[in-house]
């Protein structure tokens, strides 16, 4: 079954073409270089590059997937969540051409493919597992229970450990997107020269809370401008680094070790960050744990992941009509379109 595979939550404009796990084409157009003029992600004009650009991505997909669009089986989107404007360019195209084609429609929550991205280098991986997905928008702990069905069981009570990342290294001067060149910069640092809070979310042990953390590093930042100095960067970007990841791989080992999973998953565009593939390496090897995850190619939004997952929201009957919607927000254990 060939699947034509469409993202559009953010700012990259992605389509390709999937066979169950394997992937004929991965095209993937990025605004990155432009949303840097500005620090972030502007969303008015990530709508209107997707708008731009989707049509010759997907002609491209399907041209190098080497078939015709007449020998595509279904049309898969991403409708959830995401910035509005953005995932409704995708899911509108998708329904135009799944319409044009008579063929089935299916909408994938964007937090399943960032897992299923694991599927399409891992043909060992399946379900049950315990996954920790960690991006700019998002942080959690999540059971895979099968391939369309997850529990959350850790989840963030206010900022996600990519946009702490992001504005700790905003807030030292690096440019967007922050989150890559706070890790890069960090290698070459002392994470013991600065001291970091460690908040935690009383009575729930496998939540996060990561907003004390982001707010600590800018006083810090504020307190030495003030007398007239500066933070040492490299310095405290590792000190960030190694607070961030002392988090994250605590609480998930412990969910591990309390729910009983000998398997653990990182997704996400945060599972990059190289301290984080380290450690938590070492400590699953140590714990008897098997670790997957993605290779740094399929960390970031693309449609190869979205076709992956799509292929199992199809065998579970998961399509929608032409009143499919895009969500901004949908948590990820709803099915709802």
């Amino acid at each position: 079954m060939k699947i034509l595979a469409i993202e559009s939550s953010c700012d990259e404009t992605a389509a390709a073409v999937t066979e169950g796990r394997r992937v004929l084409s991965s095209v993937v157009a990025s605004q990155v270089e432009e949303h840097k003029l500005y620090g972030g992600v502007v969303p008015e004009i990530a709508s209107r590059r997707h708008a731009e650009a989707i049509t010759g991505v997907c002609r491209r997909a399907v041209e190098e997937a080497g078939c015709a669009l007449a020998g595509i089986d279904a049309v898969a989107v991403t409708h959830a969540p995401g910035l509005i404007g953005a995932l409704l360019v995708g899911v509108n195209f998708a329904k135009g051409l799944a319409l044009r084609l008579d063929k089935p429609l299916i909408p994938v929550h964007h937090l399943r493919s960032h897992i299923a991205a694991n599927y399409i280098v891992h043909p060992d991986l399946q379900p049950p597992f315990l996954c920790l997905l960690v991006s700019g928008g998002n942080s959690l702990i999540v059971e895979a229970l099968d391939y369309v069905r997850f529990r959350v069981v850790g989840r963030t009570r206010d900022d996600a450990a990519g946009e702490c990342f992001d504005k700790s290294a905003r807030a030292m001067g690096m440019p967007y997107p922050g989150g890559v060149h706070l890790d890069k910069t960090a290698e070459t640092g002392d994470p013991t020269a600065y001291s970091l809070p460690r908040p935690a979310v009383e009575g729930s042990p496998y939540d996060f809370s990561f907003s004390g953390l982001k707010t600590a590093v800018v006083n810090l930042i504020h307190n030495a401008e003030q007398k007239g100095g500066r933070v040492n960067v490299p310095d405290l970007s590792a000190a960030v680094r190694q607070r961030v990841c002392d988090m994250l791989l605590e609480n998930t080992l412990l969910a591990a070790r309390t729910l009983s999973y000998k398997t653990v998953v990182l997704a996400g565009g945060v599972s990059a960050n190289s301290e984080l593939r380290r450690r938590m390496a070492d400590a699953c090897e140590q714990a008897g744990y098997a670790l997957y995850y993605p290779p740094l190619s399929l960390c970031g939004d693309n449609a190869a992941m979205v076709g992956a997952q799509a292929y199992y929201e199809y065998a579970a009957g998961h399509t929608a009509g032409q009143g499919l919607n895009a969500a901004a927000t949908m948590p990820i254990d709803e099915v709802s379109f």
